[in-house]
């Protein structure tokens, strides 16, 4: 079965190289007080960091100010980059650790609560039944009866394409707990999915 979160073969080495040299140039720019370089650094990198967050706070308002905020911490720390990874990689970050404190701040019931209200109940009607049977549609929503640890791994690698060792620098764990995190969070999704009797054979 093919959806939106399917395993991609990533992106081409040449692709991300000149975007991290461009990035890095950006950056140094910022450092210097370019706004206009600020500006450009927001236009590529905007969008992904906010569907990070979104992911993991599931209110699009909270995300976007989450995204203000991150980029705010860009600009005021330009100068402190030291290229030890890519822009990208340093940036989501910060966008991790804003979010994680903003999840601090919310009690975890309302969280899976929120969550269990998502998937589909057995006293829907058919037309919400069908509605929830979108496939892409279900598989976010399984996505969000996982841990905070389990959804962030899962986003990192397979919608922003990071390989287990950059993954392990954003969320700043060791890389065997990043892959401990993956597997677990694979066979989950896969045990809810089946409950909803979908089989998605890409998470096995």
């Amino acid at each position: 079965m093919q959806s939106d979160y399917a395993l991609s073969s990533g992106p081409t080495k040449a692709g991300n190289a000149v975007r991290a040299t461009a990035d890095d140039i950006l950056i140094r720019n910022i450092a210097s007080g370019d706004k206009s370089a600020m500006h450009v650094l927001y236009a590529r990198h905007n969008v992904r960091v906010y569907r990070f967050i979104a992911r993991l706070v599931g209110d699009g308002a909270t995300a976007e100010d989450l995204t203000s905020d991150v980029f705010l911490d860009v600009w005021r720390n330009a100068g402190r980059f030291e290229g030890r990874s890519q822009v990208s990689t340093w940036m989501l970050a910060i966008a991790h650790y804003k979010t994680l404190s903003h999840l601090r701040s919310r009690t975890t019931d309302c969280l899976d609560e929120g969550a269990a209200q998502a998937l589909e109940d057995p006293t829907d009607d058919p037309a919400i039944a069908v509605e929830k049977r979108d496939t892409g549609a279900l598989l976010r929503k399984c996505l969000a009866q996982l841990s905070l640890g389990q959804r962030e791994v899962i986003d990192l690698v397979y919608y922003h394409e990071r390989s287990m060792e950059q993954v392990a620098c954003i969320l700043q764990i060791p890389e065997p707990t990043v892959r401990t995190r993956m597997f677990y969070a694979r066979k989950r999704l896969k045990e809810l999915l089946s409950a909803q009797g979908v089989d998605h054979g890409g998470t096995a």
